[in-house]
């Protein structure tokens, strides 16, 4: 596990999936067998990986990559480092005939992604990209109304996603300062449009065309260490994408905007039957027999409450801890689990032991990439790009 003294790789995966599924007593499968995932910390700070191993009782830690794939005990490989570091890291697990498990973006650039999806597949190992939205219960109860056709013909989707980093100086920055250099592969567009790419593909309709144009609002930031640095990678990010079918998706995505609404990203998709309003966590539906018509006058104080007037999805879910079967995406009755990286952990490390099916592999990481490059791209051009299909 690579990149776990940094806070998505210590939280998200190394806490809250592996050491969770260890203490489950690890994952079962279907047969009796039980996958044991035994994690070997890797990093560049021999400190921080120490502290880390005795805070959890673990005993394998290293700041030499080539010394954690040399291990034959090591079958997969996880990266959770800076976007920079990843395709080279990546690509030394695949020579080492390891199978690869990685946050996203998958690369800096879709070249470089598509490169590590050929080379994987010619060293027959397994691959697969964090996708971790579409395991959350509000992605998965809107999905569920997609799927169902509760929706009828989906005609729009409007997201709108973002909250306020602070720029360091007054008050300290929630993220990291190299989010904000493009040097360092930094930059809401890369960072958030592989996310779009595949909740747009596997909950709405896959993307054919993108309009988007970025900006720079706070042009001056300061590190973890106090001191000010130019951002030189773009902050926020407007863009329309055109999908299969007609519907127009409008995302919005900042790190410069105040939040006024009820989770940090929202997606509202319309369709000619009924609507639905999905954050992480919650779904809210309006169907057309329920629909009120509201009415316009702008001289007459607005008396409706019209968050009242939407229904609640149910989850209908059943507690995680029945192993992938319970926790994966299998179809409209997908249950929503308590952590969405766990989920998808197990969902892999059960493709790779057990050769279960698996969806997210490297190839549909390379398609986040593509919209993000084409994203920046379509800045640069000032016009709207087509999404080709993607090919190994």
């Amino acid at each position: 596990m690579n990149g776990v003294t940094g806070r998505m790789g210590y939280r998200q995966h190394l806490v809250g999936s592996i050491l969770a599924i260890r203490e489950r007593g690890g994952l079962a499968l279907p047969g009796g067998a039980v996958i044991w995932p035994e994690p070997v910390l890797v990093g560049r700070d021999a400190g921080k990986l120490a502290a880390i191993a005795a805070r959890h009782g673990l005993a394998d830690w290293t700041t030499s990559l080539d010394e954690a794939l040399a291990d034959p005990g090591v079958e997969v490989y996880f990266d959770a480092q800076v976007t920079t570091r990843r395709a080279a890291a990546v690509r030394a697990a695949v020579a080492a005939g390891k199978h690869v498990y990685t946050e996203k973006p998958l690369a800096a650039t879709l070249a470089e992604a598509l490169d590590l999806v050929r080379v994987a597949a010619d060293a027959g190992v397994r691959g697969g990209v964090v996708q971790d939205k579409l395991f959350l219960p509000g992605m998965i109860k809107l999905r569920r109304l997609v799927e169902g056709g509760v929706l009828g013909r989906i005609l729009s989707v409007r997201g709108e996603f973002g909250y306020w980093v602070f720029d360091g100086g007054w008050q300290p920055a929630q993220r990291p300062s190299w989010n904000y250099r493009a040097a360092d592969g930094g930059g809401i567009i890369l960072d958030m449009f592989p996310h779009w790419r595949y909740l747009l593909d596997h909950i709405v309709a896959p993307v054919r065309s993108v309009y988007a144009t970025g900006a720079t609002h706070i042009p001056l930031r300061y590190d973890e260490d106090g001191k000010p640095y130019d951002a030189t990678a773009d902050d926020a990010a407007y863009a329309i994408f055109e999908l299969d079918g007609g519907a127009v998706a409008q995302v919005n995505s900042s790190w410069a905007v105040r939040v006024h609404r009820d989770e940090l990203v929202e997606f509202q998709v319309d369709g000619t039957e009924a609507s639905a309003v999905a954050g992480l966590h919650d779904c809210r539906l309006q169907h057309r027999g329920g629909t009120p018509r509201p009415r316009w006058d702008p001289d007459t104080p607005v008396t409706d409450d019209f968050r009242s007037q939407w229904q609640l999805v149910p989850g209908n879910t059943v507690p995680i801890g029945a192993g992938p079967a319970s926790s994966g995406l299998a179809g409209a009755g997908a249950v929503a689990p308590s952590h969405s990286f766990l989920a998808q952990w197990e969902l892999f490390l059960a493709h790779v032991i057990a050769g279960a099916p698996y969806r997210h592999d490297l190839l549909e990481g390379a398609k986040g990439v593509q919209l993000a490059e084409l994203g920046m791209a379509s800045w640069r051009e000032g016009r709207r790009l087509a999404v080709p299909a993607l090919q190994p």
